[in-house]
């Protein structure tokens, strides 16, 4: 590592040792609950840098169960402002606190009816003056050479939106469930909602067989339906084993070409692992791979004692669960 990288390594830690030893947690637990109470939206805005970070606490806050938006205040003064009502809340991000657009946007929310908070590092600003609520940020500095250009300062902005988001997220109970409504299209969202029976093989792709059948006869099935198993069964579906690709390998070692002659009862594993199909294919994966040393890679599926279907390893993977 550089001397330059090092030095700026060394001076983001002691300006976040500061902010962390310094910061108000008394003033910080006022404005959680006031946002906990809010009647209305939760509206975050700001200039610049700090109206980046703004966007980002926003999404934050939506996206763990608190209904927020972020506000331009360019845009707020020419029509925007409509979306603030009585009993929302906003929360105003300015290093400074005496961004110009911030400061003449605050009179125009009080006569909506909203309360504002401002989060500054400059408890003496307009901003904060003109605020109901105010938390200073103990920003020691910037990484700037010349202090100027927004980094410790919209760090530790973005810490204080995740400590608030976070902790409404707790203070709702906001369960796994929910928190998936919310990303149906990502990789949570079909943990909590991909089940076995979205993803098993069913029908005719089931790769299946008879007790009594001979080896020789179903290794034809065996191979077509490139499952890397077969499913014994009875007449009604119902399972008695499984025979797989490495029952077939321990079949030849032990009998050699004679083990083609033999039926595939006495070659199978007997009393195999399944599972339903209501049951989520996040947990299905999780269950296939309780022994690392020896993961299944295929699981009947049975309803009511009977073969439904089969789910392989390889599909739960593919769907992105």
């Amino acid at each position: 590592m550089t001397k330059i990288l090092q030095d700026l390594v060394d001076k983001e830690r002691e300006y976040l040792n500061v902010f962390f030893s310094k910061l108000d947690l008394v003033a910080l637990d006022d404005i959680l609950q006031k946002l906990s109470c809010a009647r209305g939206l939760i509206i975050v805005t700001g200039v610049g840098k700090s109206g980046l970070i703004a966007k980002k606490i926003a999404v934050t806050l939506t996206s763990t169960g608190t209904r927020a938006l972020y506000l331009s205040p360019t845009d707020a003064m020419h029509g925007d402002l409509g979306i603030v009502q009585r009993g929302d809340v906003l929360v105003a991000l300015s290093k400074s606190g005496e961004s110009d657009e911030l400061v003449t946007l605050v009179p125009f929310l009080r006569s909506r009816g909203a309360q504002v908070v401002a989060v500054t590092s400059n408890r003496d600003s307009r901003l904060a003056l003109a605020s109901d609520y105010t938390l200073e940020l103990p920003v020691a500095g910037e990484l700037c050479p010349f202090n100027m250009a927004p980094t410790v300062s919209t760090v530790c902005q973005t810490i204080v939106g995740d400590l608030l988001a976070i902790a409404l997220m707790r203070m709702k109970n906001l369960s796994l469930d929910d928190y998936a409504k919310s990303h149906p299209a990502g990789r949570i969202g079909k943990r909590i909602t991909v089940k076995v029976s979205d993803l098993m093989l069913k029908d005719d792709a089931l790769p299946l067989c008879a007790p009594k059948d001979v080896l020789v006869d179903v290794l034809v099935e065996l191979s077509d339906k490139k499952c890397g198993c077969l499913l014994v069964v009875d007449v009604e579906k119902r399972l008695l084993g499984i025979f797989t690709d490495g029952d077939l390998r321990r079949s030849l070692q032990t009998y050699g070409s004679d083990a083609l002659q033999k039926m595939v009862q006495d070659l199978m594993t007997p009393s195999p692992r399944f599972l339903g199909p209501d049951v989520l294919a996040w947990d299905a994966m999780r269950f296939m791979e309780i022994d690392q040393k020896h993961p299944i890679m295929v699981l009947p599926v049975l309803e009511e004692g009977k073969v439904v279907g089969l789910i392989k390893m390889h599909d739960i993977v593919q769907a992105g669960v």
